[in-house]
């Protein structure tokens, strides 16, 4: 083990969003369920991202690096907005009120919810 004087380096730890602010995010995912139309998973959301439907993506926090990566590209050519979720992808799938695990989704139409609209000002 080296430590930090000898050029050891630390991975700090990711900066925690507040719990207001996921609590917010998990009551409009959950309007969005309900009145708006999502595609669940990685498969649905790049064939959403290649047609160019989607509005907004969430990334659960454990989906791996070439696979964020993949679906950032994706998005940056589509013009789509990205949110990193901070749970895991099991409490991804919670929050969409689903008892499976969801490592990403696609939002293609927010319905009632304010979500992208909200997400664009932050």
């Amino acid at each position: 083990r080296q430590s930090v004087a000898e050029g050891g380096r630390r991975k700090m730890a990711p900066a925690k969003k507040s719990k207001k602010s996921v609590e917010n995010l998990n009551s409009r995912l959950q309007l969005v369920m309900k009145s708006g139309k999502v595609a669940l998973g990685y498969k649905t959301s790049l064939k959403t991202l290649r047609s160019n439907k989607s509005k907004l993506v969430l990334i659960a926090n454990n989906t791996p690096r070439l696979r964020k990566s993949e679906v950032e590209y994706y998005a940056m050519l589509s013009k789509c907005q990205v949110i990193h979720y901070g749970g895991t992808n099991v409490d991804l799938g919670l929050a969409c009120g689903k008892y499976f695990r969801v490592s990403m989704l696609t939002i293609i139409d927010p319905g009632d919810s304010d979500i992208v609209r909200n997400q664009l000002e932050a």
